[in-house]
């Protein structure tokens, strides 16, 4: 049997837009064939118009990154084609649109409890839902929880409200941040009148005010346990509890990497609770938890996995061993090697005009739910000011561009935890205006799981992760709670809470041979960027030579005389001395021949030179100003005086008259610019 032909691009979603078509004239022929619906009739056309528009939308983001390129084969009248695609899609999401509406309008017909008023306001807003209207204004945000506290109020129909839900005891303060909200203390006991589906209960205090509260922030009361129940609480975090409102269990962080970063995050705490209150930050903002732990030392930084790492016997190195018939390191594969593109990311919520943000930025690193199982590698993000809350990143650096911006990055692990997966995390680095103080937000984060429940992993695809606010270690917090709390009121308030959700745009990559084999020279364990995966790979091949290759006695553990292995690590963590390095190499790479090119013994000479020449001069400049995360002018003077460097070097065919001119400045002289100490720098074995 001859096998059946793929279809083209193009095809396929011309054949899936005719499959959404028949879905969505068959949802509008049932709701016309049944008149009058049930509820429960009702609720079901919600969700299958939910999930239809989900699934038009996924077709037409997928028709819009269709390229000519990619048919196989011509296709006559191909922007046509996919013109009219567009427009039927666009046709079809009018429809459900039309047939959600009217379905919501039913919905409000049956409760009887709307006056001519709120009826006129229903129907307004009813239009602007039909303009496909982002922005929901505050007047009619106030007028819907008005006309949903009158309704709730008719519900109790005069019943005590501890009969609805019983009392809950606050985990922690909550300040309102919108009209309807209530604003309540730690360790206050608050009454719940309703469980709303989307985690925001009314609550009444013991004044008698009520208002929405989030349930995370709540715990049952225990009336027995009393005034002991609550002082064990008060020393817990605030959404880390023994239990949360649902009584699901929350484990309390007992590892290493939590007690690290608790103590400091809790240190600045208050300084967030400050910036909440004023409606500097929305309240899903924290300190950031993996800034922390990069602030804790070196055991999370990239220049510590570049590092050899021993046996547990301390007697050979583990993931550095040397090939006799290639002359090179040997390769290792891992149970991950793969590319991760960040895309973007959208609807992040803007601070206020109180503290100015330095840096916008996503860190990321392998994790197993509880430990960190990597280095934490940082990519900057890019922003236009017409479009404050989408963050771009710069995939495939080339040239001059800063390596810091490369959204394409190289991730290795041979982990086998059933839960290995990428934590992201993005962030801010800020200034306050009135203080002067600086700090470092998390603005959300996100998990990636990279195993399926079966060891399989994922497949490699465009994935958009929605974000949570908190910490890593917190369950249920949202980035910013006032989006999603009116997801319940109607179809159209859910589709637009979609699309309002902070969210992270990123592409999974499998490698093809030559990338492959090209990462298994790298550690088994490490986060890069693409755009250095050449030069590191230079250095594993100069340490394998000085280690394995070249070393009088294996048995031997003194200090080694290598001026690139004592200071190449320190690269990694001055980013724009590594852009220094790489334009240098590509101008010397591109005087070189196809056949020199493939020598690789001649290479690495090569590239020795270029790093006593470039490299290693810079490290140690003190023309140059200490490098600050996040310090424009600072950033700005350190690419200045490397950029004269660079043009003195061409000039002169060598870095060695800067060097001896009067005019350079240089640090003291430190023997360790010249030793490496391997015991010293190994990684330590975690098994």
């Amino acid at each position: 049997m001859l096998a059946r032909r793929q279809r083209d691009p193009l095809q396929s979603l011309q054949r899936r837009s005719q499959e959404l078509k028949q879905q969505v004239d068959g949802l509008l022929f049932e709701s016309q064939l049944k008149g009058a619906l049930e509820a429960s009739k009702r609720r079901d056309m919600y969700q299958r118009c939910i999930q239809l528009k989900q699934a038009i939308d996924e077709n037409k983001n997928a028709l819009q990154k269709l390229k000519k390129a990619d048919e196989p084969a011509p296709v006559g009248n191909y922007y046509q084609k996919k013109e009219e695609e567009h427009n039927l899609l666009d046709k079809l999401t009018h429809q459900l649109q039309e047939l959600a509406v009217s379905i919501s309008r039913e919905n409000v017909t049956e409760t009887g409890a709307l006056t001519e008023r709120e009826e006129e306001e229903n129907s307004a807003e009813e239009d602007e839902e039909e303009d496909d209207d982002d922005e929901e204004s505050e007047e009619s945000r106030g007028e819907d929880e008005e006309a949903e506290e009158e309704e709730e109020e008719k519900q109790e129909g005069g019943s005590h409200p501890e009969a609805a839900s019983g009392e809950f005891i606050a985990l922690g303060d909550f300040t309102a941040q919108q009209v309807g909200d209530l604003t309540f203390k730690k360790g206050e006991i608050l009454c719940i009148i309703k469980k709303n589906s989307d985690g925001w209960w009314m609550a009444k205090n013991a004044k008698g005010n009520k208002g929405l509260v989030p349930k995370t922030y709540l715990e049952p009361y225990n009336k027995e346990e009393g005034q002991e129940s609550s002082e064990e609480g008060s020393e817990e975090d605030t959404d880390l509890g023994a239990e949360t409102a649902e009584g699901a269990e929350v484990k309390q962080r007992t590892d290493s990497h939590w007690s690290a970063v608790r103590k400091a995050i809790s240190e600045q705490i208050n300084t967030v609770d400050v910036l909440a209150a004023m409606g500097a930050i929305p309240a899903g903002f924290r300190p950031s938890t993996l800034f922390q732990l990069l602030e804790e030392g070196n055991q999370f930084r990239a220049s510590y996995f570049l590092q050899p790492e021993l046996t547990p016997s301390q007697l050979a190195f583990r993931d550095l061993m040397w090939d006799a018939k290639t002359g090179s390191i040997r390769s290792r594969l891992s149970r991950v090697s793969l590319i991760l593109t960040l895309w973007s990311c959208k609807m992040i919520p803007l601070p206020g005009v109180s503290i100015q943000v330095l840096s916008r930025h996503v860190r990321l690193c392998l994790f197993d739910g509880s430990e960190v199982l990597s280095n934490i590698h940082t990519v900057r993000a890019t922003w236009q000011p017409k479009k404050p809350q989408t963050w771009t990143f710069s995939p495939q650096v080339t040239g001059i561009l800063p390596c810091l911006l490369d959204g394409d990055c190289f991730i290795r692990s041979n982990s086998s935890s059933p839960d290995l997966g990428i934590l992201f995390e993005l962030g801010i680095s800020y200034i306050r205006n009135s203080t002067g103080e600086r700090g470092e937000l998390s603005c959300g984060w996100v998990f990636l799981k990279l195993f399926d429940a079966t060891g399989i992993p994922i497949p490699a695809k465009t994935y958009k992760l929605f974000l949570n606010g908190g910490t890593p270690y917190e369950k249920g917090i949202e980035v910013d709670p006032s989006v999603s709390r009116r997801a319940h009121g109607s179809v159209f308030h859910q589709l637009m809470t979609m699309k309002r959700q902070p969210q992270l745009l990123v592409k999974l990559r499998s490698l093809n041979r030559r990338s492959r084999n090209t990462l298994s020279l790298l550690p088994e364990t490490l986060i890069g960027s693409m755009c250095c995966v050449h030069l590191l790979i230079f250095y594993r091949q100069i340490l394998g030579d000085v280690l394995l290759k070249d070393r009088m006695s294996l048995n031997s553990a003194d200090l080694i005389s290598n001026p690139v292995l004592a200071t190449f690590p320190k690269l990694l963590e001055e980013t724009d001395v590594m852009d220094a390095l790489r334009s240098s190499w590509a101008e010397k790479e591109s005087t070189l021949k196809r056949s020199e090119k493939g020598d690789r013994e001649l290479l690495k000479a090569a590239f020795l030179l270029v790093y006593h020449d470039c490299a290693l001069p810079l490290l140690h400049s003190a023309l140059l100003p200490p490098s600050r995360w996040a310090e424009e002018e600072t950033e700005a003077a350190r690419w200045k005086g490397i950029a004269d460097f660079l043009k003195q070097n061409q000039e002169n065919e060598g870095a060695l008259q800067v060097l001896l001119s009067p005019e350079g400045v240089h640090e003291p002289f430190d023997i360790s610019e010249q030793t490496y100490d391997f015991l010293g720098e190994r990684r330590k074995n975690l098994a």
